[in-house]
């Protein structure tokens, strides 16, 4: 049973933006990118997921499938040359780029959810691959805090991508 237009309109209204952004990402075009998340809200709108546990990741896992069966549609037609800035869809676009994009927007959705002590060491000593005492210097606490806020969290950012529907 689809949703109503009010719980749409909140879905576009929330994750519009940056399914844009992803999308422009990908495609390179702000209308292609446009068209893309409209289609995929459609589609959510179609078929109502049951849970909004994990829309975020669902969203873009549909704009992601999106993309994709858009390269290969084109792939399977004869070659175009595209208008004056329209920046066309290139050949060199491929699921693995897109997926690395995925996964970068998704982490940084579940690192904006931690403290931002946890989030400071997590980076410092995950990210930038400082030493527990090179962190701590940093940030000016002792090396124990460090890998106590490390320790919680990364307990805190596993909860965070399970929130947002990633499975292991």
């Amino acid at each position: 049973m689809p949703m109503d237009e009010d719980a749409v309109a909140a879905i576009y209204r929330d994750h519009g933006a940056a399914l844009r952004r992803f999308a422009r990402g990908a495609v390179g075009s702000d209308g292609q990118a446009e068209e893309i998340v409209q289609e995929a809200i459609v589609r959510v709108w179609r078929q109502a997921p049951e849970t909004t546990v994990g829309l975020r990741a669902y969203l873009y896992r549909t704009v992601r499938n999106l993309i994709v069966d858009q390269h290969r549609q084109r792939a399977r037609r004869p070659r175009t040359v595209p208008a004056e800035g329209d920046g066309g869809f290139d050949a060199a676009v491929d699921a693995e780029r897109i997926d690395e994009l995925l996964d970068r927007i998704v982490m940084e959705e579940a690192l904006m959810r931690l403290t931002p002590e946890h989030r400071q060491a997590l980076v410092a000593v995950h990210y930038r691959r400082l030493s527990v005492h090179e962190a701590a210097l940093e940030l000016g606490v002792p090396a124990g805090t460090v890998k106590s806020r490390c320790f919680y969290g990364l307990r805190a950012l596993r909860a965070a991508l399970d929130e947002l529907g990633v499975e292991r």
